[in-house]
């Protein structure tokens, strides 16, 4: 089979080393890609938020037998729908079932409408009536943009002027844009028996009827050490999360995983393909966070690379309904990402810096916002490598990891020092 991978990330170059693995697949493909991605497939400089760009493009490329479209915004918009319209294979939901990320919103109903736990919330379209729930309900708070805003549209607020400031910042000065015109506002979920914080990432193959989780990971959201600065796309992932144990999981399986699915469906929106699910652990028991309609990035780096079953199976499992005839396994041990990202990230940052990658040892270098200019590797992003490195426990994958990226440089770069330590085990 011949497949192309929708995205230019860390998440899509991961993806693709994961279907590079399997025997089922010739020739591989990226629609734009990176400077990674362009070692194991083909680039496309095709716009994947143009739909009928896309359309065109596959219909004129008839020898691509398998499409996965990984991004949030293309899945938003709907370019799964048009690819299966002109008959072609896709792996990754439609753009009814991929509105449980694109609005917030709707996320936050359905978890109330179907008792999955999740935090209190009100969503607002007035920045005058959301000031004043503000107000009455204090600090600490949590604003949500309602739309898709690159995972930098959530802000935690510690105190009444934060949250007074974010409001404005997102509902008046509008700085994720129009993802800001609706606003959800919830509870803080800060357990009293944990650390507030504690989250983990499940994702979850689904083809609409059965649903299998991955092993879990846990993602560094904010900017630097400490759990300080602004939040980001993600500064680095490990896996498995120290405090999962079988007895959560089957909690987690009968009152969000399952009761998830099935509340799509009874909405008439089957979801197929990567569905993720962002929990934190409470006093009442684990709560949804938030819910992504495709792979985590960075999660995808750490869970693919410990998957044994061939990739392209599930994919095909999952698009012909027939997950359940599919046994998922995975390696034990640990893996470790450290996310390597350009000064200024997520707010302002240069590109085009040259890139030196010295020895890495047994890691896997994925690259993110790379590119090729001029014959030399450069910076293209503002998280540009995520190096990846498997152990027997997450401290031996942290070791192998660190020691590799101290032989990696470029002007500004900065990375988060002590990935993969973060909670307690149970």
């Amino acid at each position: 089979m011949n497949v192309l991978v929708i995205g230019n990330g860390g998440r899509e170059h991961a993806v693709l080393l994961a279907l590079k693995k399997s025997p089922k697949v010739d020739k591989l493909y990226c629609m734009k890609g990176n400077a990674g991605t362009a070692e194991i497939a083909e680039n496309v400089n095709v716009d994947y938020m143009d739909i009928e760009a896309v359309k065109k493009f596959a219909l004129e490329n008839p020898q691509i037998d398998y499409y996965v479209v990984t991004p949030d915004d293309p899945l938003a918009i709907g370019l799964v729908d048009a690819l299966e319209s002109i008959g072609k294979r896709c792996f990754g939901p439609n753009k009814a079932a991929a509105q449980i990320e694109a609005s917030k919103a709707f996320a936050k109903e359905l978890m109330h409408k179907y008792g999955i736990p999740t935090a209190k919330s009100k969503t607002f379209d007035n920045y005058g009536d959301a000031l004043d729930y503000v107000r009455a309900e204090g600090a600490p708070i949590v604003l949500k943009a309602d739309g898709l805003a690159l995972g930098k549209g959530v802000l935690v607020c510690e105190t009444l002027k934060d949250a007074e400031e974010g409001l404005k910042e997102i509902m008046l000065d509008k700085a994720f844009g129009a993802a800001g015109n609706k606003i959800v506002i919830e509870e803080c979920m800060c357990g009293l028996k944990y650390t507030p914080g504690e989250e983990v990432s499940v994702l979850c193959f689904t083809d609409g009827k059965t649903i299998v989780p991955m092993i879990t990971s846990c993602d560094h959201k904010r900017a630097f050490d400490g759990d300080k600065g602004l939040n980001t796309g993600g500064m680095g992932t490990f896996s498995p999360c120290p405090f999962w144990t079988k007895e959560l999981e089957k909690e987690v399986y009968d009152t969000i995983l399952l009761p998830t699915v099935n509340a799509l469906n009874s909405e008439g929106k089957p979801f197929k393909g990567c569905l993720y699910f962002g929990l934190m652990r409470t006093d009442k028991g684990m709560k949804v966070v938030e819910y992504n309609s495709r792979f985590g990035d960075p999660e995808t780096q750490v869970v693919l690379p410990m998957l044994k079953t061939d990739l392209m199976d599930i994919f095909e499992a999952v698009t012909e309904e027939r997950l359940s005839d599919i046994k998922i396994e995975w390696e034990n041990g640990a893996c470790v990402c450290v996310v390597v990202a350009s000064g200024g990230y997520p707010v302002s940052y240069t590109k085009g810096k040259p890139i030196t990658i010295g020895d890495t040892g047994e890691t896997v270098i994925v690259h993110a916002g790379t590119a090729i200019k001029d014959g030399k590797l450069v910076t293209n992003g503002g998280r540009v490598l995520g190096v990846v490195a498997k152990g027997k426990d997450i401290e031996e994958a942290r070791e192998k990891a660190y020691k590799a990226v101290d032989n990696i440089s470029f002007e500004n770069m900065f990375y988060r020092k002590v990935i993969g330590i973060k909670y307690r085990e149970v």
